[in-house]
């Protein structure tokens, strides 16, 4: 048996260091579950749920389907949504992981003070990943600009973004943003990072039900060069599978018209139109460039075999190298 264990999989209480994504809309029971069974930490995307019960009922379903580790991820930096009753959500039903995207994680914390749950912050830059160690993170997940949805806004790659936050940090670094199989797994590994975040890979599995079928085949037929970056006029770069609604996301930016004059293209309601729904005409799906090493539609279980197959071989190889 080869030795998977980093900081990440012992501080999680995980089998290997595979985390999947807050995916919006996407990342429910069934997935978070079905991750958490094959060896990694599933998530619940709780912002995107209506209110505190259906949080709890997302949770308990989970438990059902599985007695490993999983964790909640909130998306606080949604326009000023209150977020902490959906916390208090979580505590009451005993979650010890959860993690924070696209905000200020400060108010976040202050609502975990006390308690032993472990804290992970997702960043885009040098500077939040110092400021979340600071504020008492347990890892920080580095995304790079190949990722999908919300980015930094300096455009700078997984490749040279995650060595410099390693080389800034004492906590663990997981990384994310441009991988989808054990080869970019490996790849983390070798630029310093003890773990990998995954979005877009489990958007194309079987268990993320709520994909359209629309959603899913795109990604399958997406190239990495099926992409595009929008709300960059704004000041939230995000990156979105290429098609009608983006082009007019896109040219509204052209001509500047602003947050009011973008939010009903940009809407959590766009979005669901064509990743529930399937309406490629009249919304929108996130994806990272990680879309143009997707081929099918495994089971969870079955990608992470293939990628532990993958990073095996990998691992093979890099014995055979002489010291420096």
């Amino acid at each position: 048996m080869m030795n998977w264990t980093t900081r990440v999989t012992k501080t999680l209480g995980i089998e290997l260091p595979i985390i999947q994504g807050g995916l919006a809309y996407l990342a429910y029971a069934e997935l978070a579950s079905a991750v958490s069974n094959a060896g990694g930490l599933g998530q619940i995307t709780a912002m995107s749920l209506e209110s505190p019960e259906l949080l709890r009922q997302q949770i308990k379903k989970v438990k059902e389907l599985t007695d490993r580790p999983f964790g909640v991820n909130f998306a606080i930096g949604q326009h000023g949504r209150p977020f902490e009753h959906m916390v208090e959500a979580a505590l009451d039903e005993g979650v010890g992981i959860m993690s924070v995207t696209g905000g200020n994680p400060a108010p976040f914390f202050d609502l975990l003070h006390g308690t032993n749950v472990k804290k992970l912050v997702l960043v885009a830059a040098k500077r939040q990943a110092v400021k979340a160690e600071e504020l008492g993170a347990d890892a920080v997940m580095v995304v790079g600009q190949e990722g999908g949805g919300h980015l930094g806004r300096e455009d700078i790659g997984t490749i040279v973004l995650v060595p410099q936050v390693v080389d800034s940090v004492t906590i663990p670094v997981i990384a994310s943003g441009g991988i989808g199989d054990g080869r970019g797994w490996m790849a983390a590994h070798a630029l310093g990072a003890e773990g990998i975040e995954m979005g877009t890979r489990f958007i194309a599995t079987q268990e993320c039900v709520h994909a359209s079928k629309a959603y899913q085949e795109a990604v399958l037929h997406s190239s990495e060069t099926d992409t595009t970056i929008i709300k960059r006029t704004i000041g939230a770069p995000a990156r979105a599978l290429k098609g009608p609604w983006t082009e007019k996301i896109l040219r509204l930016e052209s001509e500047d018209v602003g947050y009011e004059g973008l939010k009903d293209y940009i809407s959590g309601e766009a979005n669901r139109r064509f990743i529930h729904e399937g309406d490629k005409e009249q919304g929108f799906g996130w994806a990272g460039q990680a879309a143009g090493l997707i081929h099918d539609i495994p089971s969870v279980q079955e990608l992470f075999d293939r990628m532990v197959c993958e990073a095996k071989g990998i691992r093979k190889r890099w014995g055979n190298g002489g010291d420096c």
